[in-house]
C-alpha cells in the first residue's frame, strides 16, 4: 500500500520488560465484570436508548448475573441524570449490585456527579483524565506535570465529595488513552491519585488501564499491564481493571492476555458494542472461559433471548458470524464438516464421556440455549451425505442406510446447487419423499397375498400401463418370494437386496418405514423407501420404489 512510511508504532513497551503472564496456560477464574453497555454501549448508538429501554436493558443485565453495571455520566445530559436517580429513587438496584459512573477531572462535572448519586447504596465513582503523549501535546498542550495535577485535583474533590454525599461509594482512576501513553510515566499518574485516596484492603480503589484505543499487539497490552500491576502503590488494597476496545480486532486477545497478566477486573459490554470497533465482548469473554472448564460467573444459557432483547433495544444487529451468539456460528455447511459433527454425536450417545468433545463445536450448543435441529447442520450445495442424513434423523426420525445416504445426498445437493439457495429440513424430506418413498411408476403396486406357510408362494397384483396384472412367485422368504414375483414375470434383473426397517413415528400415527436397495447388471445399486401402518407391507412399498427407480433410470 502507499504512505506505509507515514505510520509509526505509537505505543511504548514498559521500561522493564517482564513476560510471567506468558508461562501460564489459561484462566482459572472469572474476573470481576463490569458491564457499561449502558455508558460506552449506548454512546455509540445512533439512536440512544430512552429512559424505559435503559430500565429494560438494566434488568437483563442484572439477570445475566452482572455485579457492577455503568449506568451512565450523570453529568453529560438529563437523561443520563434522570436514570441514576430513577433507578436510586425507585431502588431498583439489588443490594448486590453495584453501579458505576463515569466522570471526567473537572470542578463543576464532579460536583454534578455525586450530586447524581445521593442515597445510592453502593457505588463505583469513576474518574478519569487523558494521559497519552498525542492528547497532551496536540489536545491539552499540556506537561507532564500539568496532566498529573488534574489527576490530583480531581481525586482531592473526590474525597470532598463524597464526605458531602449520603451513599457508599469506592473510587476508580482511569489514566484514558493508557496504551498511547509512556507506561512509566502512566504509573506515575496513577501512585499520585492513589497517595491521595489512601487506598486500604478494607476499603480499595479500582485503577483501570484502558486500550481505549488499541495500538499494538496483544502481548504487548500485556506486558504493559504486567509492569503496572507489579509497580502500582498500595498493591494489595488496588485492583487492576482492563478496559480494551477493538479497533485492531484483537479486544477478546487483549482481555485475555491481560487477566493473565495481572488483570483482575474486566469493563465490556455484550456482544462487544461500543465507538469505532466497539467495546471487548464480554459473551466471547464468558463463554471462552466456559469452554475451558471455568464458571464465568455470568449466565448466558438462553443466549438468543438474550441477543433478541439486545437487538430490540439498541437497534444493533449481531453478525451471522459473531463469536457463540451469531446465527452460523455453530451451523455447518460443509459435507466433512456436518459427516464428522454427526459422527461425534453419535459417539456421544454411545460412549457418555464426563467431557465434551464433538468435532467442530467448542461448546454444547444447548448449554446456551441453541438447538441442534436448524442451528448445527445447514444443507446447501456444499453440503454431503452425513449432514443430510443427520437433518432427516434430527427432524423426522428417518435412520437411512449408509448407501441410500450417498444417492439422497446427490440429489439434495443438485436441488440446491440448482436453486442456488439453503435448503430447510422441510425441503430435503420432501425431496426424499419424492425420490424415494411408496414410488409407483412405472409398476404400481396393488396387492399381495401369500399361499402356504412353508414355501412362501405369493400372488403379487401389480397395474402396469393400466393394466392390471397378477403375478406368481417363490422363495425362501416373503420377501424374496415377491422379488422372485417381479423378476420371473416381468423380464426385469437385480440381486443383492440390501434391507433396513424402524419404527417412525409421523403425524398422529405410528408407522414403519423401510429401505431397499437392489443391485442391476451394471452393479448400481438403487435405492427406494416404503412407509405403512403395516411392516410387510412397507418392505414390499420399497422393494417397488427401488425396482421402479431402476427402470427409471435404465
Amino acid at each position: 500500500m502507499n504512505n506505509v512510511e507515514k505510520y509509526a508504532r505509537g505505543y511504548f513497551m514498559p521500561p522493564r520488560q517482564s513476560l510471567k503472564w506468558a508461562q501460564k496456560e489459561y484462566i482459572d477464574a472469572a474476573p470481576i465484570w463490569c458491564s457499561v453497555d449502558l455508558r460506552d454501549g449506548n454512546q455509540a448508538l445512533i439512536v440512544p436508548m430512552n429512559l424505559e429501554e435503559k430500565l429494560e436493558y438494566f434488568q437483563m443485565l442484572v439477570d445475566i448475573g452482572f455485579k457492577e453495571i455503568e449506568v451512565g455520566f450523570p453529568a453529560a445530559s438529563e437523561t443520563e441524570f434522570t436514570f441514576l436517580r430513577t433507578l436510586i429513587e425507585n431502588d431498583m438496584i439489588p443490594d448486590d449490585v453495584t453501579i458505576q459512573v463515569l466522570t471526567q477531572s473537572r470542578d463543576h462535572i464532579i460536583r454534578k456527579t455525586f450530586e447524581s448519586l445521593r442515597g445510592a447504596k453502593r457505588a463505583i465513582v469513576h474518574l478519569y483524565n487523558s494521559t497519552s503523549l498525542a492528547q497532551r501535546e496536540q489536545v491539552f498542550r499540556k506537561s507532564k506535570q500539568e496532566i498529573i495535577d488534574i489527576a490530583v485535583d480531581g481525586a482531592k474533590l473526590f474525597l470532598e465529595c463524597a464526605a458531602q454525599t449520603e451513599g457508599n461509594f469506592q473510587f476508580q482512576y482511569s489514566p484514558e488513552s493508557f496504551t498511547g501513553t509512556e507506561v512509566d510515566f502512566a504509573l506515575e499518574i496513577c501512585n499520585a491519585v492513589l497517595d491521595v485516596w489512601q487506598p486500604t484492603p478494607d476499603n480499595k480503589v479500582i485503577i483501570n488501564l484502558p486500550s481505549t484505543v488499541q495500538m499494538s499487539m496483544p502481548h504487548v497490552y500485556a506486558s504493559q499491564i504486567e509492569f503496572m500491576s507489579e509497580n502500582l502503590k498500595y498493591r494489595d488494597s488496588v485492583i487492576v481493571s482492563l478496559h480494551p476496545h477493538n479497533d485492531r480486532g484483537t479486544g477478546v486477545a487483549d482481555a485475555e492476555l491481560g487477566i493473565l497478566a495481572g488483570g483482575q477486573r474486566v469493563e465490556g459490554t455484550l456482544f462487544g458494542n461500543g465507538e469505532r470497533t466497539g467495546n471487548v465482548d464480554i459473551v466471547t469473554l464468558a463463554l471462552n472461559m466456559y469452554s475451558h472448564g471455568v464458571d464465568p460467573k455470568l449466565n448466558f444459557h438462553n443466549l438468543p433471548e438474550i441477543l433478541k432483547v439486545y437487538e430490540r433495544l439498541t437497534r444493533m444487529r449481531v453478525g451471522e458470524r459473531q463469536p457463540y451468539g451469531g446465527e452460523l456460528v455453530f451451523t455447518a455447511f460443509s459435507g466433512s464438516h456436518q459427516d464428522a459433527i454427526a459422527k461425534g454425536m453419535k459417539w456421544r450417545e454411545e460412549q457418555n464421556p464426563p467431557h465434551w468433545s464433538v468435532p467442530y463445536l467448542p461448546i454444547d450448543p444447548h448449554d446456551i440455549g441453541r438447538e441442534y435441529e436448524g442451528d448445527i447442520i445447514r444443507i446447501n450445495s456444499q453440503s454431503g451425505k452425513g449432514g443430510v442424513a443427520y437433518v432427516l434423523q434430527q427432524k423426522y426420525g428417518l435412520d437411512l442406510p449408509q448407501g441410500m445416504r450417498e444417492s439422497l445426498g446427490y440429489r439434495v445437493k443438485d436441488v440446491s446447487d440448482k436453486l442456488q439457495k439453503e435448503l430447510m429440513a422441510e425441503e430435503i424430506f420432501a425431496i426424499f419423499q419424492e425420490s424415494f418413498v411408496n414410488v409407483n411408476e412405472p409398476i404400481s403396486f396393488v396387492r399381495y397375498r401369500f399361499q402356504g406357510s412353508d414355501d412362501y408362494s405369493t400372488i403379487v397384483t401389480v397395474r402396469i400401463d393400466g393394466e392390471t396384472k397378477e403375478l406368481e412367485g417363490n422363495g425362501n422368504g416373503r420377501l424374496d418370494a415377491i422379488s422372485n414375483a417381479l423378476q420371473t414375470n416381468l423380464g426385469i434383473s437385480f440381486s443383492n437386496l440390501v434391507y433396513k426397517e424402524h419404527a417412525l413415528e409421523i403425524g398422529s400415527g405410528a408407522q414403519a418405514i423401510s429401505y431397499i436397495g437392489v443391485t442391476d447388471a451394471n452393479g448400481v445399486v438403487h435405492w427406494g423407501s416404503g412407509v405403512d401402518a403395516d411392516i410387510m407391507t412397507s418392505s414390499v412399498k420399497a422393494l417397488f420404489s427401488a425396482v421402479n427407480n431402476m427402470n427409471r433410470r435404465a
